[in-house]
C-alpha cells in the first residue's frame, strides 16, 4: 500500500501581502497585542490610519451608539451622520461639498472621475489629461495605479488607462511642461509617503498652484496619508499657503473604520450630478459616525498642537540616532510622518525591530517609515527610540 502523502494546505486568503510573523488580536492607544499575549509598540498606526490610537474611547462610544440604531442606509435617502461629517469637513477646509466612499483608492478614483467629467461636461474638453508626479502613490485601482508614478506598482496590469502623464517631483523647470500638456487637473501628494517620505518643497508647490490658477487647471491634493492631522495641521496643504480645488482623504478619517472622501470647491463639484457617480456603502451611518467622532476630537481639542510638539521631540530623537549610527544617512518627513534614509535594506531593520516588540514600516528599499499615533506621548517616543537603538545595534553586531 502506497504511503499517504499529505496535501499542502493552501491559505484561503490570497497572497497579496508579504506578512510579518505577527498575529495581532487587540489594540489600545499606541500598543497592540498578538495572539500569544505579547505587546508591541505600534509606530505604524495601521499605515497612518489609527491616528487617535487604537480603539479611541470617543470613537468607540459613537460607534456603539450607532450600532444600536442603524447600520446601513441607501444613499437614496438622507443620512444625518453624513450631513454632519460633510459639514465638519467643509468647515475645516477650503472645500464646499463632499462625496463619501470607502477607501483612499476610491477617493482618488472619484477625484480623477470628477476632474474628467468637469473637463468634459463643464469645460467642453473631450480628452482631458491628468498630470501626476514620479514616485507618487495614489492607489491600486486601474485608474489610480496608472496615476501612480511608480512602475513597480503598474507591472502586470497593462494595458494601463490613457489620459495620464507624470512629471518629476520638486522640479520647478519641469512644471513648465504644463503649458504644453494643458491638463484638466494636477494630482499630487504634499509628502510622498510610499514613494520615500519626500516632502514637497514650498516654492515648488506655490509655483505649481500659480500655474494651475493661471491656466484653469484643477489642483487636486491627495491627503490620504497626510490628512487628518498627520503633519501637524488638519490638512498638509494648510502649510503651503495654497487652496486646492479638490482634496482626497481617507485613512485617519475613520480611526481605522473604512471611509474615504473627496472634498471639492463648489465650481469643481459641478462635474458631478445625480447618477454620475455613487457608492453603495460610501458614507454609511457607521463609517460617518466614526468620522464625526474622529474629526471632532481633532478639532475641538489641542491635539494638533500636541502633534507639533511630539513631532519636534521625535525629530530630535531621530537626529540623535542619526549622529550615533552611520547606517542612518538622513531624517526627513513632516509632522508625525517621518522617514529614515538608511544604508542597505530597510526591511532588515523593520524585521529586526519586531523582535524588540516594535512595529515600523518601509517606504521603498532604503527608507524606514515611522508613523506613531497622533496621541503618542514623549515617554512612548523615548521607548521607541530605545527599541530602535537596540535594533540597529544588533544589526551592526551581526546578531
Amino acid at each position: 500500500m502506497a504511503n499517504h502523502v499529505p496535501v499542502p494546505q493552501i491559505s484561503p486568503v490570497m497572497a497579496t501581502y508579504s506578512r510579518f510573523p505577527v498575529t495581532i488580536v487587540k489594540g489600545k492607544g499606541s500598543y497592540v497585542w498578538d495572539d500569544k499575549g505579547a505587546s508591541y509598540l505600534d509606530f505604524t498606526s495601521g499605515i497612518a490610519t489609527c491616528n487617535l490610537g487604537h480603539v479611541p474611547d470617543q470613537v468607540k462610544a459613537k460607534l456603539e451608539e450607532q450600532l444600536q440604531n442603524l447600520w446601513h442606509c441607501s444613499n437614496l435617502y438622507h443620512i444625518p451622520n453624513q450631513q454632519e461629517l460633510a459639514a465638519l469637513l467643509t468647515a475645516n477646509s477650503c472645500g464646499d461639498q463632499v462625496f463619501f466612499c470607502n477607501s483612499g483608492a476610491e477617493a482618488n478614483e472619484a477625484a480623477i472621475k470628477l476632474a474628467r467629467r468637469y473637463a468634459s461636461k463643464v469645460k467642453g474638453n473631450p480628452s482631458p489629461v491628468v498630470v501626476t508626479f514620479k514616485q507618487s502613490f495614489h492607489g491600486r485601482t486601474l485608474a489610480t495605479l496608472t496615476a501612480t508614478g511608480q512602475e513597480k506598482i503598474q507591472q502586470g496590469f497593462s494595458p494601463l488607462m490613457p489620459g495620464f502623464q507624470h512629471l518629476p517631483f520638486n522640479d520647478t523647470e519641469e512644471l513648465y511642461q504644463l503649458y504644453t500638456i494643458k491638463p484638466a487637473a494636477v494630482l499630487l501628494e504634499l509628502v510622498q509617503g510610499e514613494g520615500g517620505v519626500i516632502p514637497a518643497e514650498l516654492e515648488w508647490v506655490q509655483r505649481l498652484a500659480e500655474i494651475c490658477k493661471e491656466n484653469d487647471i484643477l489642483l487636486m491634493v491627495d491627503e490620504i496619508q497626510t490628512g487628518m492631522g498627520r503633519t501637524g495641521t488638519l490638512f498638509a496643504y494648510e502649510q503651503y499657503g495654497i487652496e486646492p480645488d479638490v482634496i482626497s482623504v481617507a485613512k485617519g478619517l475613520g480611526s481605522g473604520f473604512p471611509i474615504g472622501a473627496v472634498i471639492a470647491k463648489e465650481e469643481a463639484a459641478k462635474g458631478f450630478e445625480p447618477g454620475s457617480h455613487g457608492s453603495t456603502f460610501g458614507g454609511n451611518p457607521l463609517a460617518t459616525a466614526a468620522g464625526v467622532a474622529t474629526i471632532t476630537q481633532m478639532t475641538k481639542t489641542n491635539l494638533l498642537e500636541h502633534v507639533r510638539e511630539m513631532a519636534t521631540h521625535l525629530d530630535q530623537q531621530l537626529q540623535s540616532l542619526k549622529e550615533k549610527f552611520s547606517i542612518i544617512e538622513d531624517v526627513r518627513g513632516k509632522g508625525l510622518l517621518k522617514g529614515l534614509v538608511v544604508k542597505g535594506n530597510a526591511l532588515e531593520i523593520v524585521q529586526k525591530a519586531i523582535a524588540n516588540q516594535l512595529l515600523i514600516l518601509t517606504a521603498g528599499q532604503n527608507i524606514v517609515r515611522i508613523l506613531p499615533p497622533l496621541t503618542v506621548t514623549k515617554v512612548e517616543i523615548d521607548e521607541f527610540t530605545n527599541k530602535l537603538d537596540e535594533t540597529i545595534q544588533s544589526i551592526e553586531k551581526g546578531e
